[in-house]
């Protein structure tokens, strides 16, 4: 990821100094340098304002400052919230702040009387990170944006495939991760003549109802191995001697950390089966 030189060039930025002549001067050798947004404020108060209003890419402070210092400058810039990344370089001539304005927030120092070089650089390192973070920080809002889209993307796709998964079948079912249901459509309880709760999961105390226990066992067994199957085939007798045969699907499910939500299925009656 490469920031051009004219992103660089082109950036915002602000100077916060009580002194003219030094606002004069860093403002010139930058203009000569090719950069061509530059603001200025000679009260230290309206720092806070300015950025919030204009979010600059680059904050030059002066520490010694009347009134209001450069510390308590980006207390306020801090205190505001608007942005994580304070773009804070100050000016001092005093070696022994450097330290402090370092654990205030300041990401580099600029020392005075002012060095050309010394400046030229450490302005364009700065922005070059600045707008590097910049991009990044855009790039995960994009992510998380497409992943919010694709969420409701998929949850919209997921209520389709229930809609015609109910449509296309005589029961449709869904069974949390202990096994309760949480979802039936269709006749269940009329096609089947049993209750919903025991249905695939029939406890000892009930009556089996004419059904082939080897074949519910086994399919209760994939259910519990969390196995995809499709259209399993099992059956009941009748008290009139008749029998009645079903087809059956099932999958389980995930949700988006992949971890088992439960299980869906659908079923219907074999009617001419040989």
């Amino acid at each position: 990821m490469i920031i051009s030189p004219n992103k660089i060039k082109a950036a915002r930025i602000l100077i916060v100094d009580d002194q003219l002549a030094n606002v004069e001067l860093l403002e010139q050798m930058m203009r000569e340098d090719g950069y061509t947004d530059i603001s200025f404020t000679l009260d230290p108060r309206a720092a806070g304002p300015l950025h919030c209003a204009q979010h600059f890419d680059l904050i030059l402070l002066d520490l010694l400052m009347p009134e209001m210092d450069g510390f308590a400058v980006m207390a306020a810039l801090s205190a505001a919230g608007d942005d994580p990344y304070l773009p804070v370089i100050v000016l001092t001539a005093d070696p022994s702040l450097k330290l402090r304005a370092l654990q205030s927030g300041a990401k580099d120092f600029i020392s005075k009387p002012f060095d050309l070089v010394e400046v030229k650089s450490r302005i364009h390192n700065m922005l070059e990170v600045r707008l590097l973070y910049r991009r990044l920080d855009d790039h995960n809002r994009l992510l998380e944006q497409q992943v919010h889209e694709r969420t409701a993307a998929l949850a919209d796709s997921e209520e389709r495939f229930r809609r015609l998964t109910e449509l296309a079948s005589d029961w449709y079912w869904e069974q949390n991760e202990t096994g309760r249901f949480t979802r039936v459509s269709g006749p269940v309880e009329e096609m089947l003549g049993i209750r919903v709760t025991d249905f695939l999961c029939v406890p000892t105390t009930v009556s089996t109802n004419g059904w082939d226990e080897a074949e519910r066992a086994e399919l209760q067994t994939k259910i519990s191995a969390r196995m995809p199957f499709l259209d399993f085939h099992f059956s009941r007798r009748n008290p009139d001697g008749s029998q009645q045969h079903y087809r059956v699907s099932g999958e389980p499910m995930f949700d988006a950390s992949c971890s088992y939500t439960g299980y869906r299925g659908i079923g219907a009656e074999i009617i001419d089966r040989t």
